[in-house]
């Protein structure tokens, strides 16, 4: 038997889809010449779904950092934590993340992916419960279904919903309860406050991913738990170095006093090569200027909130009513539909995300734009005239606010 065949329902789909002359899965940056802009096909194009909000990818003292690195100390450790694979880098950034956060103890992943499968994996054992939201990231279901617990879902971002789930779990079973600060597709934010009060009410343990709300939440912006006071109702933050800091690896902050207990039984971390010290060294700095970035933080709300207006006020379906994140999904009504328009955009300069049916909440097809700090005014516009300018040319009828 072909062990592919069981994927042909995919295979299908994909080849449905009218694809002209480029495709999202294959779509390759030739030059990134800024934060914001690069080369794709040859065409100068504004980057609109690069998930870098704070703009750190070409921060210059991290940079700088990451060069002096790789001349000190190579390319890469070649082992992990437990083994060769601690420098004093990773002790320094461990010791930076948890200052940034207020936070005893920090354990650095090599992605962020890995930080939600480690954690959740260990901490959730075969005689506990693992609460997560339906709409939880990928890494929190796979990281499910790595450990030995039950799982309990509850419907997305609904407090009452979490509070049934838990009233019929045992009482002196353990508990963990898995949210995001803000969620990747439709970048709406989670009632962090009620979700977190319900899960203490019950006795259970919370963790809490902020990998879409680091860098631009919050007054330092540690996330959507420092924006509404509840970081103290959080018994583990994780987070990524992949979107605000710029570069790759994850991370996880606590104040349990037993922390470090994670290093010797999370399969996760003691067998995957750790950081190289480039990375290291760059993201230490990245998170430093984020602390300090108070200016960025605001500009990116100011984009986040005239893309959403101009999208609005054009017709466009939006996922949310009002901009929650830099996150702005645009809904369209067939995956057909959805298709064109993604590659009619980028022909006209401006890089987004297509999210289909069924890899999306509900079902929806979405345009997924993400906004950096690093973006201008005149950029957010010309990103809006393009979306319109698209809805012409593939057919989408638009109902223009009143």
């Amino acid at each position: 038997m072909d062990l592919l065949e069981k994927f042909a329902p995919v295979i299908a789909q994909r080849n449905s889809l009218p694809f002209d002359n480029t495709d999202p899965f294959k779509v390759v940056m030739d030059k990134v010449i800024s934060e914001t802009e690069a080369l794709i096909e040859g065409r100068h194009t504004i980057l609109a779904g690069t998930n870098n909000y704070m703009g750190m990818t070409f921060q210059p003292d991290a940079l700088e950092a990451a060069k002096q690195a790789l001349d000190m100390f190579g390319t890469g450790t070649t082992g992990s934590r437990v083994l060769n694979g601690t420098y004093g880098g990773h002790k320094q950034l461990e010791k930076t993340i948890a200052d940034f956060y207020g936070m005893k103890s920090c354990m650095v992943f090599s992605t962020g992916y890995q930080a939600n499968l480690g954690l959740i994996s260990t901490l959730a054992g075969r005689e506990d419960y693992l609460i997560i939201d339906g709409d939880s990231h990928a890494s929190i279901y796979d990281g499910a279904s790595m450990g030995d617990a039950t799982v309990v879902r509850f419907k997305h971002n609904d407090a009452d919903s979490l509070e049934k789930r838990l009233k019929r779990l045992p009482e002196n079973a353990g508990k963990l309860v898995v949210v995001e600060g803000i969620y990747s597709m439709l970048g709406d934010a989670a009632p962090l406050k009620e979700l977190l009060e319900v899960s203490k009410r019950y006795d259970a343990m919370t963790l809490v991913d902020e990998a879409h709300s680091m860098g631009f939440c919050g007054s330092t912006g540690r996330g959507v738990a420092e924006d509404l006071g509840v970081e103290h109702l959080c018994d583990f933050i994780v987070g990524t170095f992949s979107k605000s800091v710029g570069t790759i690896g994850g991370f996880c902050v606590s104040n349990h006093p037993e922390f470090d207990v994670l290093r010797l039984v999370c399969r996760p971390y003691m067998f995957t090569a750790s950081l190289p010290p480039s990375v290291v060294a760059s993201a230490t700095k990245a998170i430093e200027a984020i602390a300090r970035a108070g200016n960025r933080r605001a500009h990116l709300w100011e984009n986040a909130r005239r893309l959403h207006a101009g999208l609005k006020a054009a017709g466009f379906t939006l996922a949310t009513q009002q901009a929650e994140s830099p996150i702005i999904a645009v809904c369209l009504p067939d995956p057909l539909i959805a298709t064109r328009f993604w590659e009619t955009l980028l022909m006209e300069g401006v890089y987004v995300n297509m999210a289909l049916s069924p890899a999306t909440p509900g079902g929806l097809n979405l345009m997924r734009a993400s906004l950096c700090a690093q973006h201008t005014t005149e950029q957010v516009d010309m990103i809006i005239e393009r979306f319109k300018h698209t809805a012409a040319s593939v057919g989408l009828s638009l109902e223009k606010a009143a």
